[in-house]
């Protein structure tokens, strides 16, 4: 999903670079056949774990459901997943790119087994999964490695791997997984730049009342927070989280800032994509093989872009280009459509033409005139980051980052738990113009997140920085009503 952020005073302004929107799950017509290439959130921060690093974040294969058994989520070999860095401000995000590919294994004897996993303490053989390698992964039938290759213009090509590494698979239950926090530590490895990566299932972390959003905006109660709801991170006020107990699919990899740029107080630009190659055959004995060059099927910056600001007859195209060909979409940034929607289910007049405080919050670093694109003055749609300044602890974590005090989240990159479904409800009806009302879904945090390491209102507080991962046999989808929840509306 996919939106924006609300007014910054001067102040704010000189050290937050931009604004953005929310999430991005199913958002065009192709990508939605394609779940194993469909990102569905991006982050970009800095580590309150360790300040001296940035962790890049990208997640796919949107609203996994933990028990779709037999056959579980994976990545898919024959994408390219690739976190694209603009550490020049040229708007081209190619100085760094870190790409990641997987290889995919049937391990004896499952080639011959009906289930891919299995584990069973106390049988020979068969006992649960504790490994990701050597002993304890026997129960691992299909695994995957992984590389990280490092590309800079005009260096060698970097393996970034110190060793083999493998993804960590679903959480298929507690007979099969025993401790699934335990094995998702063992799948985060060191890199040869000084950083850390994880892939593997976690915690789908993104919070809305998705069903109420795009049912034309029918939220469960007027959507407008009071002082009270607004303030508070721990409630949902009247909305359904309906992304609660899903999982997604994690790569997070953590570099540190000396790798990526000299100047302390640098804005840099990030974008993720995945990419297919352009050609396939399928041989005579069945198998399939790619070939050509690879090509871009979805990308994403800030979020929620293409769910709600590009029309659906460009979403595929969007997909397609470079954030620096975003000239070509620039009228649904000066003329957006959803506001128009929302003056229409509300009775309200924002502001739908002449938004150059959509193209300066979203396709433009601080500074550049947002009247034009040009060589000299780009627009391109990034997720920017001021590197400089310094990360919230977890538990001072305001999920309204900017409008509440809290300068090291969104628009400043995003992290994991920011609300910028309610924050780009407010931009999209001009609140970078003048005040708006407290527009929201009604859902303020990731109510039902599992595992230590967690605050009170679902914040996970080490790297990867995603929750574990809801298992199989026990995921519960979280609705209003039930225990911990908001009463129905």
């Amino acid at each position: 999903m996919k939106m924006i952020h609300k007014f910054l005073a001067v102040s704010v302004a000189a050290v937050i670079p931009q604004l953005g929107f929310a999430a991005s799950h199913r958002e065009a017509p192709a990508i939605a056949l394609d779940p194993a290439a469909d990102i569905t959130d991006v982050y970009a921060f800095r580590s309150w774990e360790d300040p001296s690093k940035l962790v890049f974040i990208m997640n796919v294969i949107p609203a996994q459901e933990p028990s779709s058994a037999p056959n579980y989520f994976n990545f898919d070999d024959k994408v390219a997943y690739e976190i694209h860095l603009d550490t020049n401000q040229d708007g081209k995000a190619n100085d760094i790119v870190y790409r990641v590919r997987f290889n995919s294994e049937i391990r004896p004897p499952y080639d011959d087994f009906p289930l891919a996993y299995a584990g069973v303490d106390g049988i020979p053989g068969l006992t649960s999964i504790k490994a990701l390698n050597g002993p304890g992964s026997e129960g691992i039938g299909l695994r995957q490695s992984y590389t990280v290759t490092e590309y800079r213009p005009g260096q060698p090509n970097r393996v970034l791997n110190n060793r083999r590494q493998f993804a960590v698979p679903a959480n298929i239950g507690p007979r099969t997984i025993p401790d699934y926090e335990a094995l998702s530590d063992k799948g985060i490895y060191p890199l040869k730049n000084g950083g850390r990566v994880f892939a593997g299932q976690r915690d789908e972390t993104f919070y809305i009342d998705l069903g109420a959003t795009f049912d034309t905006l029918n939220f469960r109660a007027p959507p407008i927070l009071s002082a009270l709801q607004d303030g508070n991170d721990k409630v949902n006020p009247f909305g359904n989280d309906m992304f609660s107990g899903f999982n997604v699919s994690t790569i997070a990899i953590e570099v540190p800032i000396a790798e990526v740029t000299s100047t302390p107080d640098a804005v840099i630009g990030m974008y993720a994509s995945t990419n297919r190659y352009a050609t396939t055959t399928l041989n005579g004995n069945g198998s399939v093989t790619s070939g050509g060059s690879l090509v871009q099927v979805s990308r994403m910056g800030n979020p929620l872009i293409n769910e709600l600001v590009i029309g659906t007859g460009d979403k595929d195209l969007w997909n397609a280009m470079a954030p620096i060909q975003e000239s070509a979409f620039l009228d649904y940034y000066l003329n957006p459509r959803l506001t128009g929607v929302i003056n229409l289910a509300f009775g309200t007049s924002f502001p739908v033409t002449g938004r150059t405080d959509l193209v300066a919050a979203l396709l433009k670093y601080p500074g550049q005139k947002a009247d034009a694109c040009t060589a000299k003055n780009p627009c391109s749609e990034l997720l920017r980051l001021n590197v400089g300044v310094a990360p919230t602890a977890p538990e001072s974590q305001k999920r309204l980052t900017v409008l509440a005090g809290d300068a090291a989240g969104f628009p400043n990159g995003r992290r994991p738990n920011d609300d910028v479904t309610d924050v780009g409800l407010r931009v999209l009806a001009g609140a970078l113009l003048g005040p708006v009302p407290n527009l929201g879904d009604g859902v303020n945090f990731n109510i039902g997140a599992e595992g230590g390491d967690l605050t009170d209102n679902g914040i996970y507080k080490v790297f990867p920085f995603l929750p574990k991962a809801h298992d199989g046999r026990n995921r519960r989808h979280i609705d209003c009503g039930e225990t911990d929840a908001n009463p129905c509306n």
